[in-house]
């Protein structure tokens, strides 16, 4: 049988250093969950959601999926986003995707990948919603194209989603915003997509 006996002691080590710097981090951590933000991104290990914005764990709620999707049929997604806004009362939610995305990737091509196929389709869609756009793009300029392109319609579907309709009419303070991440120099753009009320949503469709 193989185990995994050298992560608990890269556990061991890290929880001893944490409790170094904060002799009381973990039980502070332990009393109560109460972030600010949900975090919907992808799945890619080189894209860790805390890291990217320098904070600590309890100040992040987080969702991840292949290509950072969030469609009204993924009810994983949703009760993420429910919980999110209706119990913790998360004031922003971020969907985040990154440049060079495998799942963005394999949706441009044409190849038979399996189950994950009737996953990419949604981005799929998406390619198809900009075609006049894309149509004008080649090669690299394509590729990041879309994944902003996936970001940004990732995002609409979250502002409309039943949850975050519900919580606008009740006047909650929540706002959903579009970012995308490099991995090949760790920063963050703002794709300008910030949402705080159905008035603005519309605004944005017009």
């Amino acid at each position: 049988m193989k185990n995994l006996s050298h992560l608990f002691d890269r556990n061991v080590k890290w929880a001893s250093e944490v409790k170094d710097k904060n002799p009381d981090f973990f039980t502070q951590l332990s009393k109560q969950q109460a972030p600010e933000y949900l975090w919907i991104g992808c799945s890619d290990s080189r894209v860790p959601a805390n890291q990217i914005v320098a904070l600590p764990p309890g100040e992040i709620f987080v969702h991840r999926n292949i290509a950072n999707v969030a469609v009204h049929s993924d009810l994983n997604c949703l009760s993420v986003i429910q919980y999110a806004v209706d119990a913790l009362k998360v004031k922003h939610i971020v969907v985040c995707g990154h440049y060079g995305c495998g799942g963005i990737k394999a949706a441009m091509g044409n190849e038979e990948n399996g189950l994950i196929d009737n996953w990419l389709g949604h981005i799929k869609d998406v390619s198809r919603f900009h075609a006049e756009e894309l149509s004008q793009l080649e090669g690299d300029e394509k590729f990041k194209r879309l994944c902003e392109l996936n970001v940004l319609e990732q995002a609409a579907n979250v502002c409309n989603s039943t949850v975050v309709q519900s919580a606008w009419k009740r006047g909650e303070d929540l706002s959903v915003h579009a970012w995308i991440y490099s991995i090949e120099n760790g920063l963050l753009k703002d794709l300008s997509l910030a949402v705080s009320s159905p008035k603005e949503l519309e605004a944005l469709s017009n």
